[in-house]
């Protein structure tokens, strides 16, 4: 059972924000790392179905301790439910109907994400040597109309992770349209990265400090309260 505890984890308050930003019907690719924590803040009755990269349609949560199955699993090798109505495939099938239109959005966790809404989380540089993650996201960002960036607003040095540009290897080219944090939630625009809500106890001066991307702020700005 979640508690507050939880939601006070920043990879949590993450997964709980990207809840919010989808819709009753649409069908959702969550990947591996935050992405999966979201399927904990959707109840059944949200309308919202599911899709694992690993080849499973209209998952649910996880089970209670004494209903787990390891044949059952998200992307991040964690337990997952099967309400009626859900669908599993082979990886082949799978990945055909995330290149062909079958999703409306999936959520990514990425390494960085910049003003132009590139993605970069495959690879990364570790003691002068490329180290390349999972593949699968490439697929999601070109087969998918509405990309979610969930990742942390700073590395572990402090260092934005929210850049004018990647740094890193791209997974997809203008691809994000959301960007969510553990402190804002940000639209990328035409024009750029637009600041929508600050979701911490963060000031806006806060959140211009730990962001290298310019942004400008909404006019419909939310804060959370207190």
């Amino acid at each position: 059972m979640l508690t507050s505890a939880h939601l006070a984890a920043p990879k949590h308050r993450i997964a709980a924000r990207c809840a919010q930003e989808l819709h009753a019907g649409e069908v959702v690719n969550l990947g591996l790392g935050i992405p999966t924590l979201t399927a904990h803040y959707l109840s059944p009755e949200a309308g919202i179905i599911l899709h694992t990269e690993n080849g499973a349609f209209g998952f649910g949560g996880p089970p209670s301790l004494a209903a787990l199955d390891s044949d059952l699993t998200n992307a991040g090798t964690e337990p997952i439910t099967l309400p009626p109505g859900a669908a599993l495939m082979d990886l082949a099938t799978s990945l055909g109907a995330m290149r062909n239109g079958y999703l409306d959005v999936t959520i990514l966790g990425a390494l960085q994400v910049d003003a132009l809404g590139n993605l970069a989380n495959w690879a990364c540089e570790r003691d002068g040597k490329w180290w390349p993650g999972i593949g699968g996201a490439m697929d999601l960002c070109y087969g998918t109309p509405k990309v979610i960036a969930a990742l942390a607003h700073t590395d572990k040095h402090g260092r934005s992770k929210i850049l004018p540009r990647c740094t890193l290897p791209l997974t997809g080219r203008a691809c994000v349209k959301v960007i969510v944090t553990e402190h804002a939630v940000f639209d990328v625009t035409d024009d750029g990265l637009i600041l929508r809500e600050i979701i911490s106890h963060a000031t806006l001066d806060d959140v211009r400090a730990m962001t290298a991307a310019p942004f400008v702020v909404s006019s419909a700005l939310h804060t959370l309260a207190g």
